[in-house]
C-alpha cells in the first residue's frame, strides 16, 4: 500500500492554486451552485491532495453477515488518483486485506487473506471504468474538486444535477440529488459489480455531514446496487478523520 501512495503522490501535477472565490460558481447549475456553499469551499484553498481514515461494514454477498472494516485511503486532484486500503475482519484474528487504486486511467483491485494469499487480482477495461466512476463519486470528501478543469456539469432540475468526468481517453458520468439545505444525498450511476460481473445501477446515498478543515464531507453512507430483486448494500461507512494537501502516509 505505501509503494502504491508514493507513487500516487510522486505522479502528482502541479494543479490550479488559490482561493476559491463566489464567481467559481457562477456559471454552476444552482442547485450545485448550493452545494458546494453548504459545503464553505468559498474562501478556502482548493485541495491537491487528500488523506482520509474510515470504519465501517462490509460483506461480499446479499446473505452474508457484515463484517467490520477499518480502511484509509488517499486522492490527488491532477491527476485524479485513488489508493485505497482496507482490512476485514470476519473473525477474530483473522483478516481479509483489500486495495484499490486508480492511477493513469488504471483501475486495478486485489484481495488477500491474512495479507499472503491473494484470491481477488482485478484489472483491465471494466476495471478501469469502475474506478473512474468511483472516483468520481468520492470527490465528495475534496468538494473543490468539482471545479476542476475535467469536470462538467449539466442541469437536470431543481434538485439534481448530471455531472462528467474524463481522464486518460475514459469518460463518465453520474447523476447527484441534492436537499433544500444543499446537501447532496446521493450519488446514481452505472457500475461494475464484482459479485455479479455486470454494469449495475449504484446508489451512494448519504446519511450524515461533519466538518474537517473547515469543510462539510459526508461523515455516514453506504453503497449499494439497485437490483429488480431489491437493493444489496454491500458497505457501510463512518469517516473518522480527513486531512488536506498532506502527502504523506498515516
Amino acid at each position: 500500500m505505501k509503494k502504491d501512495v508514493a507513487i500516487l503522490f510522486h505522479n502528482e501535477n502541479e494543479a490550479k492554486t488559490g482561493t476559491i472565490k463566489e464567481e467559481d460558481l457562477e456559471e454552476l447549475p444552482d442547485p450545485v451552485k448550493r452545494y458546494l456553499k453548504f459545503t464553505q469551499i468559498v474562501s478556502s484553498e482548493r485541495i491537491q491532495s487528500v488523506r482520509l481514515k474510515m470504519k465501517g461494514q462490509f460483506r461480499l454477498k446479499p446473505d452474508q453477515r457484515w463484517f467490520p472494516l477499518m480502511a484509509e485511503e488517499y486522492y490527488t486532484t491532477n491527476p485524479p488518483s485513488l489508493v485505497w486500503f482496507g482490512r476485514i475482519f470476519p473473525f477474530p484474528m483473522f483478516s481479509v486485506t483489500a486495495w484499490d487504486r486508480y492511477f493513469s486511467g488504471k483501475g486495478r483491485m486485489r484481495i488477500k487473506l491474512m495479507s499472503l494469499f491473494s484470491i481477488v487480482d482485478a484489472k483491465g477495461k471494466d476495471m478501469n471504468q469502475a474506478a473512474l466512476v468511483r472516483y468520481l463519486n468520492e470527490m465528495v470528501w475534496f468538494p473543490s474538486a468539482y471545479l476542476g478543469e475535467n469536470i462538467r456539469w449539466e442541469a437536470i432540475d431543481s434538485s439534481s444535477a448530471r455531472i462528467f468526468i474524463s481522464d486518460k481517453g475514459l469518460a463518465a458520468s453520474a447523476v447527484c440529488f441534492f436537499n433544500e439545505k444543499g446537501e447532496m444525498v446521493d450519488f446514481v450511476a452505472y457500475r461494475l459489480n464484482s459479485e455479479s460481473g455486470k454494469n449495475e445501477e449504484w446508489h451512494t446515498p448519504i446519511y450524515e455531514y461533519g466538518e474537517f478543515n473547515g469543510i462539510k464531507v459526508p461523515v455516514k453512507g453506504e453503497a449499494l446496487y439497485r437490483r429488480s430483486s431489491g437493493d444489496f448494500s454491500y458497505i457501510r461507512i463512518e469517516i473518522t478523520n480527513i486531512e488536506y494537501n498532506v502527502n504523506s502516509t498515516y
